[in-house]
């Protein structure tokens, strides 16, 4: 019997009248909601039901990739997560500017593929690269991490731009550059999208268990090896959150500023 039919047979099956019975869960949220007169009930039962039809398509989507052996097709759902992340954070984003989707997309992208490219390549290494179990999930732990780093990154220094435009364009007639000018904005940016994953590493483990390395134990995997792939995984969210972050501050300097370093007309709060 092969390892993967060694878990399967040993996994719990979970049935719909499981999940229904878990879902009970979420009337706390609409309870609590209708006591302190919230007006979020619809928007929490709303939520429940987009999660469970939007992850029963993906499990459905999903089981079909894993059964193909396609590397084109393999990329092709890894562009398409990126280009969906990034779109995301643009559209999410408190400030409207030329070019923020771009900046969005490319902050996302380039340490999205860093990162899952090192840790399948070099750390985990499995015989065939494109074998979706890992190159997938992979990349939707490290997407979902970035894109909360990225988003706060944004809004952090494009708010503390527009609130500050006055300050910070006085400072580039004495002769600063963007970089000077912002250089504390950004700094604050740039911890501000760092913090979700650093307090997430000092209490792995202590405080709570992480998802995966939680839902590897509940699928039969030894403890020991869950806990090894999870510290892989920080690790590379870890380097992507830091590298996204920084990449978006690079690339909001040069899309907030002109090409004679005054701050664009265009950036306005949405």
């Amino acid at each position: 019997m092969t390892p993967d039919a060694t878990v399967a047979q040993n996994l719990v099956q979970l049935g719909w009248t499981d999940l229904a019975l878990v879902s009970l869960c979420l009337l706390v949220n609409v309870a609590l909601s209708f006591h302190y007169r919230l007006a979020m009930h619809t928007t929490l039962l709303m939520a429940g039901l987009r999660t469970t039809v939007q992850l029963t398509l993906v499990g459905f989507v999903l089981q079909r990739i894993f059964a193909v052996d396609k590397p084109l097709l393999v990329l092709g759902i890894l562009l398409l997560m990126v280009v969906m992340a990034g779109t995301t954070i643009s559209q999410r984003s408190s400030h409207i500017f030329p070019g923020r989707w771009l900046v969005a997309v490319g902050s996302i992208s380039f340490p999205a593929f860093l990162m899952v490219g090192y840790g399948v390549f070099l750390v985990i290494r499995p015989d065939n690269w494109a074998d979706p179990r890992y190159a997938i999930p992979l990349m939707g732990m490290v997407l979902g991490n970035s894109l909360t780093a990225v988003h706060l990154t944004m809004d952090r220094y494009t708010q503390a731009v527009f609130d500050r435009r006055r300050a910070v364009e006085h400072l580039l007639c004495l002769g600063a550059t963007p970089q000077e000018a912002t250089l504390e904005d950004a700094r604050a940016a740039v911890r501000s999208g760092m913090t979700p994953i650093l307090n997430a590493m000092l209490i792995a483990g202590v405080v709570s268990l992480p998802g995966m390395m939680t839902g590897q134990i509940l699928g039969g995997t030894p403890p020991l090896m869950a806990v090894r792939y999870q510290i892989v995984i920080m690790f590379l969210l870890a380097g992507a959150t830091a590298l996204g972050s920084a990449l978006c501050v690079l690339w909001l300097r040069r899309r907030l500023f002109d090409a004679r370093e005054r701050v664009i007309g265009g950036l306005r709060a949405r």
